[in-house]
């Protein structure tokens, strides 16, 4: 009977937006993301896990994330990677010698979570890697910047486009999409994310571009300002 009624409230959930869990936060994350994600920093960082994850590492979200967005997104999941976490495993041969394409029928589509649950997830989220020293605070500096040449780094200089897209319909789909980057990414994070991608994950396969620092500020800067609102 117990198992009966608690089938009966997530499906009465899943009509009103998503499924509902008694859980706690870190409960929450147990059960519905560690299939997926790494919650903790994984003790085998072996290039065969990075191609075999079937969702972006999580241990250090709380370095990462901002709080007002993953709540949301939690709760109305879109995609933040065309290719999945790992393209090479969603694309097709494109049809008469076209390149090749993202498979859509091998991308699992992120599962939606009740405003309680995501704000508890995001709670439990954000607490995960605030003290590994991945992230140190301060290191944007909030300069203004030339968006010109910020932009001109950013889609030609340094070849970002190559794997995202800075706006809908453009650019690379190797790697997440950063049109929303300054609603999704705190600013810190950007910056020690683009200074070394390898900090963050050995295998990773973003390439580590050494920019000098104003470079690096121009090229965090531009990113911050690329929102959803903004996004054309």
């Amino acid at each position: 009977m117990k198992r009966l009624i608690t089938m009966l409230a997530a499906a009465g959930a899943a009509l009103l937006g998503g499924p509902a869990f008694a859980a706690g936060g870190d409960e929450l994350l147990k059960q519905q993301c560690s299939a997926c994600h790494a919650l903790g920093k994984p003790a085998d960082g072996g290039v065969e896990r990075l191609l075999a994850r079937k969702g972006p590492d999580l241990h250090y979200a709380g370095a990462k994330f901002n709080k007002d967005w993953l709540v949301a997104w939690l709760q109305n999941p879109t995609p933040l990677r065309p290719g999945g976490a790992m393209i090479a495993n969603a694309v097709k041969p494109g049809a008469a010698g076209a390149p090749d394409e993202i498979d859509a029928g091998k991308l699992q589509p992120h599962p939606k979570l009740a405003a309680a649950d995501a704000a508890a997830a995001a709670e439990a989220l954000l607490a995960l890697g605030t003290g590994d020293g991945l992230v140190t605070a301060g290191a944007f500096k909030g300069e203004p910047v030339s968006g010109a040449m910020a932009a001109l780094l950013f889609n030609k200089l340094r070849g970002c486009a190559s794997c995202h897209s800075g706006k809908p319909g453009a650019g690379g789909s190797s790697g997440p999409e950063l049109y929303t980057a300054g609603d999704r990414l705190r600013p810190d994070y950007v910056v020690e994310y683009i200074r070394n991608p390898q900090k963050f994950d050995p295998h990773v396969w973003m390439p580590r571009l050494d920019l000098n620092e104003a470079d690096l500020q121009k090229l965090a800067g531009y990113l911050m300002t690329l929102k959803q609102g903004a996004a054309k």
